[in-house]
Formats: C-alpha cells, structure tokens, sequence
C-alpha cells in the first residue's frame, strides 16, 4: 500500500509517504509556516521516490482537532490533490495521531492526549495501544475545561500535547495518580498518521468533497457579533 500523508494542525509541519511498511519523513517545527512548507514537503517526497501521484492508493491527513488555521491548511490541500489525482482520502484523529507517536517514541500504551484549544479549555481524547500497536480510542476526541477531563479507569496513564503545558496543575489535579507523567513538548507527525491511515478499512476511505475538518469547537472560524 502507498500513502502520502501530512499533518499540520499542530505545531509541527510533517509529510510522509508510506510503501509497504516503509516510510520517508519530512518534518519540522514551524508553527507559522505551515502553508509554506506542506506543498514543498510533499513534492520533495514524490520526487526522491520517484513515484506520481497517480501511483498512489490513498492520501491521508489527521483532520482535527487541532489549530484551526493549521486544520484549514491541511483541509484544503488534501482537497485540492485529491480533486486533481482523483485519490481517496483517509482521515484520522489528531489527537490520535499524538498517542501514536508517544507509543513509537516512549513505549506508554495508555494516553490522555490534551491539546490547547485556547478559552481556557483543551481538546482531549483517551487512547490505548493495541497488540497490533496501533492507538485505539477509549474515550473520544472532545473539548472541555481542564476540570472535566476524565480517565476511564484505573492503570497507567500518560499525558501528552500542549494541553499538559498550558494547564498542568488542573488536569494534574483532575487524573491524580491515574496519569504516571506527562509530555507537553511532543508534537505530532505525519509518520503517525500513515502508520494509522493504513489500517483503515477501504470502506471508510473517502473522496474529496466528504475530506472534512473536525473543529470540535462550534464557535470557531465565527466572527464576533457585534454589540449594541
């Protein structure tokens, strides 16, 4: 299976192209070059492959939550190669995506994945790794103030996203002694995703125009309404 994949709804900027298990990546922390550097990064992958796009099965993305702007990013130019290379489009969970890279990166098999989502509340999700070492949800992605975030039962737990920066101490208050550490500099990466992506049933691939983003949050993108 070949894949291309990208993600940047987070701080970091990533694309990667799955073969058959094999997986090439470009990343790089640019929280306000995203749009700059995405296309770059996906050219330069097909390129030193030498594979076209229509050589591709599947593109992929992580679709939110996430910053809004870098979710729009990514949104549209799934889209837009999608539309042109008449691809199928696989869609997985941001916060997913980050559990997926603890795991390959630290080994914690249970994950509070808690991102920042501004307004005093965090987008968060609670995901267990698998015997196939993939995440799977335990509780799904959703967005409340720290105090409300709840872990589903007792065992070890570690937190990641920038969630755990922003507020440490209530979310460390929230989970007590369910959650062992926690690592608030862990971005995600598109690797992740294409890890996820591929275990995707067909059935659940999409085209183009049903690639959406997930905001969680009604209010963004919504101008202010002014007051009287």
């Amino acid at each position: 299976m070949i894949i291309l994949a990208l993600e940047t709804a987070t701080e970091a900027c990533s694309a990667a192209l799955y073969v058959d298990g094999d997986v090439q990546l470009k990343y790089q922390v640019e929280p306000r070059k995203h749009s700059e550097l995405i296309l770059t990064m996906l050219e330069q992958l097909l390129s030193e492959s030498g594979l076209r796009l229509t050589q591709l099965d599947a593109l992929a993305f992580a679709n939110g939550p996430g910053a809004f702007t870098g979710i729009r990013i990514a949104t549209g130019v799934i889209q837009g190669v999608a539309y042109g290379a008449d691809l199928p489009v696989i869609t997985v969970s941001t916060l997913a995506t980050l559990a997926q890279r603890a795991f390959r990166k630290h080994g914690h098999r249970q994950l509070m994945t808690a991102f920042d989502a501004r307004m005093n509340e965090v987008y968060w999700g609670c995901y267990r790794i698998s015997e196939d070492d993939l995440a799977v949800t335990v509780i799904g992605d959703q967005i409340s103030v720290p105090e409300q975030v709840q872990l589903p039962e007792a065992g070890d737990w570690y937190g990641v996203g920038t969630g755990w920066g922003s507020y440490a101490s209530q979310l460390g208050e929230r989970c007590g002694d369910l959650v062992t550490g926690y690592r608030p500099d862990l971005y995600c990466s598109a690797q992740d995703v294409a890890q996820l992506a591929q275990a995707v049933p067909r059935e659940l691939w999409v085209p183009a125009d049903q690639a959406l983003p997930v905001y969680l949050r009604d209010q963004v993108a919504k101008k202010a309404k002014p007051t009287a």
